[in-house]
């Protein structure tokens, strides 16, 4: 993709974020130290921005290059192995921050490549909330010592932990039941079932052992930007 089409890409975003009231030209011009008449200018397309301009604007935005590719294309060329011709499908295992903030998985952060058979993946409904639809559906991180006991006994340590990020809403997926969720925490993932209070998203254990956790909602964010995705299978070794 040529660096002009890069550009006109970054400035979608950036008026999809304007227009979503997530941003403003006033804030971004503050952010990246650039005057507010050559944000405008650049949004207007009446001008183009630098390498180091655009890389800086990037950074802010917490946005990488490859979230102004097409998704299509990234995942064709970056695919690691070819597509199941069976009945299971692919998935990679990564770790906590991977999952939390890669839309694709690149080849360099896979650590393994487990199967699940596809009837079960197709099964299960999706409820996005925000731009998830480059996002990689499925990604699988596994539990460390705290995380598994703290949901003990539905998480155990070690255990595979399979991540709809597709799933970022907080209803329900089966009524009466709490969903669990990946949720970003210190740039990486928690596991906990989640629910809002206020302006507060707060982090339940299933272990009444671990205590309760509060995270305030940053003034930019919804609830759904925290939220990596529904845990919708455990998988523990014997």
């Amino acid at each position: 993709m040529k660096f002009r089409a890069l550009q006109e890409n970054l400035r979608k975003t950036l008026w999809g974020r304007i227009d979503e009231g997530q941003l403003t030209g006033l804030r971004l011009a503050e952010e990246t130290g650039f005057k507010q008449a050559h944000i405008s200018n650049f949004l207007n397309r009446k001008r183009g921005l630098s390498v180091e301009g655009m890389d800086k604007v990037l950074s802010v935005q917490r946005l990488s290059v490859l979230d102004l590719l097409d998704h299509r294309e990234i995942n064709k060329r970056a695919s690691i192995v070819p597509p199941s011709n069976d009945e299971f499908e692919n998935v990679f295992l990564v770790e906590g921050a991977v999952a939390a903030r890669q839309t694709i998985i690149m080849r360099m952060k896979v650590k393994d490549i487990l199967k699940y058979k596809r009837s079960f993946l197709r099964k299960l409904r999706t409820d996005m909330e925000g731009d998830r639809e480059r996002w990689e559906r499925f990604v699988v991180i596994r539990a460390d010592g705290r995380e598994g006991m703290s949901m003990y006994p539905r998480l155990l340590p070690g255990a595979t932990v399979l991540i709809d990020r597709h799933y970022n809403s907080l209803k329900p997926y089966r009524k009466g039941e709490s969903n669990m969720y990946a949720v970003t925490k210190n740039g990486s993932c928690t596991v906990k079932y989640v629910e809002m209070a206020g302006n507060h998203l707060v982090l339940r254990p299933h272990n009444q052992s671990y205590p309760v956790e509060v995270m305030s909602l940053e003034a930019d964010k919804k609830p759904y930007d925290y939220l990596v995705g529904r845990v919708c299978h455990v998988g523990v070794e014997t």
